[in-house]
Formats: structure tokens, C-alpha cells, sequence
């Protein structure tokens, strides 16, 4: 049975529906000698004759052990045909891809990211996880955002600097740049010390500030609500700024600091050697195409926005 090809089923099952191996030799587009050869293969592999043959226009019938073959061999030929049609969609860019991300990303980045691969790839199954450990790991991931180079066998793409800035309430600073001295002693919420919050921390105190933290969370929109109450400024990248649409509030603005602080730094990881399908070749892309329409978004809005 080692010998069965699909082509020889596949003749098999023409002829059965057409009658006659000339039909079924016009509709595979073979010549009926290679279409009488693969029969005749067939039956040498499974040891009989799969039709009877009474000459002349009369039809070609399907003997017992030719009715046993067509059925499972259609069961055969279906799932080449599906196998076929998923390699074909796979090749497209559709198919899975599984991607790790963190808060800013989430909604900044990923939302364009997401709209352009489906508006290309409708049949494509996109999964997100959101997680932001202190030391990510790419595990069964095809793709993962970071704020920071992870450490492992995999390979990046820095997508784009992001600058910290302040977050003030209105009328707590002059209009304009702020100077880092004047956060000193003053109220700030902050995010928990994870990620690249300590760095920016020990920047901020480097500077000459040392600021008191009266309130740590991980969400941004949290903080930003903190600040909008009166508990304090915050200090936050530009894109935790953007996705909290923090600028088009009129109760808030938006200061740089001088010094200005080292941006932390946003990558896209993948891990090493792996042979990307299409799906996640064109995200990579696609991230970095959004990245740089993004980036092209950092000069800070005027303090009066």
C-alpha cells in the first residue's frame, strides 16, 4: 500500500464519476495510456483489479476492492485538497501569529499593526498577550515588544526612542519646559519599580531630584487620573502619554524636563533562527512602518495643548 500515490487515486475517482478513462483522461488533462497506467499501478498496489472492464462504450464499473479504495481514497484526496488549500492561505499570509506586548504598545502600536494585517490578510488569527515581567522570555511566541533588549537567543529590531516627559495639572508649572530641580521634594505617581522605571529614577535623582512618590501603579490611565485629581505629576514616556490621549485634555499639560531624561527604548524581539511564515515576516514590517509614523509624532505638543 506503500505504493498508492494520490495520482493514482485521483485518476481512480475520475473515472468512477465519467465513466470512461478517455473522460476522465480529458477532464485530469492527461492522455488515457497515463491514466490506464496509473490504474494499472494502483492495482498492482493493492492487489486486484479496481474496476470491471466490459470493452466497448459500455461504462467501466468499480469491482468490490475499486468501491473500498474510491471511499477511503476520497477521504485522501479531501485532505490533500485541504492540506493544499492551507499551504496556498499560509503562503497568502494568513495562518496564526501569537504576539507579546506591553500597555504602551497595546494601545499605540499594535492597534495599526492589527487593523493593516487583517485588512490584508482577513483570514489571519492573531493572538496578543500583555504581560510586562521584569525579565520577558520569547517562549512560544512569534514576535514580542519590549521597553529593553531581552536577553536569550533571539534577535530585535529597535523600533523607536520614547522620550520621558511631564505630566502636569494645569497651572502646577510655568508654560513650557520644566527644570528637573523643580521636582524636587515635589508629589509625584509613578509606576511600580519594574521595567525601565528605576533607570529613569536614578536619571531623575543624577539630576538633582528627588522627588516624593505618593502613588505607584501600573496603569497608566491610573495615573494620569491621579495626576488630573491633584495627588501629583507624573513622569511618563510619550507613548503611555498618547495612548492615555493625554493631550487633548484641557485639565493637564505636557511638559518637557532640562535636562531631558535618556528615552527608553522600545524593540521588537524574535527568536533567533527561526524561519518566519508570512504572516509574521509582514508584521515585523508592518511594526516597523507604524514605529516611524509614531516616531514621526514625538516632538512633545506645545505646554499650552
Amino acid at each position: 500500500m506503500a505504493d498508492v500515490e494520490l495520482r493514482h487515486l485521483a485518476a481512480l475517482a475520475a473515472i468512477a464519476e465519467e465513466g470512461t478513462f478517455g473522460r476522465a483522461a480529458a477532464r485530469l488533462g492527461y492522455t488515457q495510456s497515463t491514466v490506464s497506467q496509473q490504474i494499472a499501478a494502483l492495482e498492482k498496489a493493492v492487489g486486484g483489479p479496481v474496476f470491471d472492464r466490459p470493452g466497448g462504450p459500455r461504462p467501466v464499473r468499480l469491482t468490490p476492492l475499486g468501491s473500498v479504495v474510491l471511499d477511503h481514497g476520497r477521504d485522501l484526496l479531501a485532505r490533500a485538497e485541504a492540506l493544499a488549500d492551507a499551504v496556498d492561505r499560509f503562503r497568502a499570509g494568513d495562518g496564526r501569529i501569537d504576539i507579546g506586548t506591553f500597555q504602551s504598545v497595546s494601545s499605540v502600536i499594535l492597534p495599526s499593526v492589527v487593523r493593516r494585517l487583517r485588512d490584508e490578510h482577513p483570514g489571519c488569527d492573531i493572538r496578543l498577550s500583555e504581560e510586562e515581567p521584569e525579565q520577558p522570555r520569547i517562549g512560544d511566541l512569534d514576535l514580542l515588544f519590549h521597553d529593553g533588549r531581552v536577553v536569550g537567543d533571539v534577535e530585535h529590531h529597535k523600533l523607536l526612542d520614547d522620550p520621558y516627559l511631564l505630566v502636569a495639572a494645569a497651572g502646577t508649572f510655568p508654560d513650557g519646559p520644566v527644570p528637573l530641580g523643580r521636582l524636587d521634594g515635589a508629589p509625584l505617581v509613578a509606576w511600580p519599580l519594574i521595567c525601565d522605571q528605576p533607570a529613569m529614577e536614578r536619571a531623575v535623582a543624577r539630576g538633582g531630584a528627588r522627588p516624593r512618590i505618593v502613588f505607584r501603579s501600573a496603569v497608566n490611565d491610573t495615573l494620569v487620573a491621579m495626576v488630573r485629581a491633584g495627588m501629583g505629576s507624573a513622569v511618563l514616556p510619550w507613548l503611555a502619554i498618547r495612548g492615555a490621549d493625554v493631550p487633548s485634555d484641557d485639565r493637564l499639560r505636557v511638559h518637557e524636563l532640562r535636562p531631558s531624561l535618556p528615552p527608553r527604548e522600545i524593540y521588537l524581539h524574535w527568536r533567533a533562527g527561526r524561519a518566519h511564515s508570512p504572516l509574521a515576516s509582514r508584521a515585523i514590517e508592518v511594526a516597523v512602518e507604524v514605529a516611524v509614523e509614531v516616531a514621526a509624532e514625538l516632538a512633545p505638543p506645545p505646554a499650552s495643548a
